[in-house]
């Protein structure tokens, strides 16, 4: 009896050493990406899965997940401090961040490195049906996110290229998904929303609300671009959100993906091969996963590309 019972425990050490031995088979990787109401989410949900499914180093899995963030600005500030494995950022912020600019004066975060490209994020002005331009938005609320976020200072800059200022408008700090819900409510009369277009929570508010998008063009909107290079024309196609029937001008921004200089270089290479090597997965989720493309996976990057990430476009033939 005694017998038997050393050697069930002796079987049960065992198990419990081979989990723990494929435990540590698994590592572990972060995608942060934004709120549940824009295209960040899903897609760092799916590109999540996808790594899982695909990406190995050594032997060992990858276990990525998404994680919800407060988008480019407070992603880029994740990263400077190496609290997560990656993020989404939009391309003029992770350049700010990476060269101490803007939000980020005397804060240089020269540990910034690129992945790659993702897809151009469309700035969407929403606003109640008797706003119909930029102008009409003096004396109204508007959100515009949290202080000190890429829209909070984008509006800054559309408000100064117009001859406004802040002081011109009342400003709410809601996210999409709130700021959605004000305008549907009565309780906001416009919101600038950079994201993928459809965004999931324009498409809730349009399907039961009336809401008009604002173009974003004309002589103001040059003046912006000779500052803000980053910012590129781009049409908001009819059909886009319900009861938009025509096209809309408006600018857009690519949204990169990123890391840090601490992630090693296996893990960097596994995780943009399994991206560029499975965009129709991503496609399925989201109309913008079908614009990542390997051919544009450079486009935007400003910051250096982690040597990993570099090692892959190399066997691609992307650089030389």
């Amino acid at each position: 009896m005694k017998l038997k019972t050393v050697l069930l425990t002796a079987a049960l050490s065992a198990g419990l050493v081979a989990g723990a031995v494929q435990a540590q088979e698994r590592v572990f990787f972060g995608i942060a990406t934004g709120g549940t109401g824009g295209t960040y989410y899903p897609l760092g949900g799916m590109l999540a899965q996808v790594i899982s499914n695909n990406a190995d180093i050594e032997g060992k899995k990858l276990s990525a997940t998404a994680e919800t963030g407060n988008a480019s600005v407070a992603n880029a500030s994740l990263l400077g401090r190496e609290s997560i494995e990656s993020a989404f950022v939009a391309a003029d912020i992770l350049d700010a961040a990476y060269n101490g600019r803007n939000q980020f004066e005397g804060k240089a975060m020269k540990n910034l490195r690129a992945l790659g490209a993702l897809y151009p994020e469309t700035v969407q002005l929403i606003a109640q049906e008797g706003i119909t331009s930029f102008n009409d938005l003096e004396g109204k609320s508007i959100s515009s996110g949290s202080p000190g976020s890429g829209q909070w200072q984008l509006l800054g800059d559309l408000l100064a290229a117009h001859g406004m200022s802040r002081d011109s408008v009342t400003e709410d700090y809601s996210s999409f998904s709130q700021s959605a819900e004000k305008i549907k409510d009565g309780n906001l009369d416009a919101s600038l929303i950079t994201a993928g277009s459809p965004t999931s929570s324009l498409v809730e508010l349009t399907n039961s609300h009336t809401v008009n998008v604002i173009p974003l063009s004309g002589a103001a909107i040059k003046e912006l671009q000779k500052t803000q290079p980053y910012y590129a024309s781009t049409i908001l196609p009819a059909g886009t959100y319900k009861g938009i029937d025509k096209d809309v001008e408006t600018i857009a921004v690519r949204a990169i993906w990123a890391t840090h200089s601490g992630l090693s270089d296996e893990i960097a290479y596994a995780v943009t091969k399994a991206l560029y090597e499975n965009t129709e997965t991503l496609g399925k989720v989201h109309v913008k996963g079908k614009e990542i493309t390997l051919e544009r996976a450079l486009e935007s990057v400003s910051i250096p590309l982690h040597p990993g990430a570099e090692r892959y476009y190399r066997e691609k033939g992307i650089i030389d």
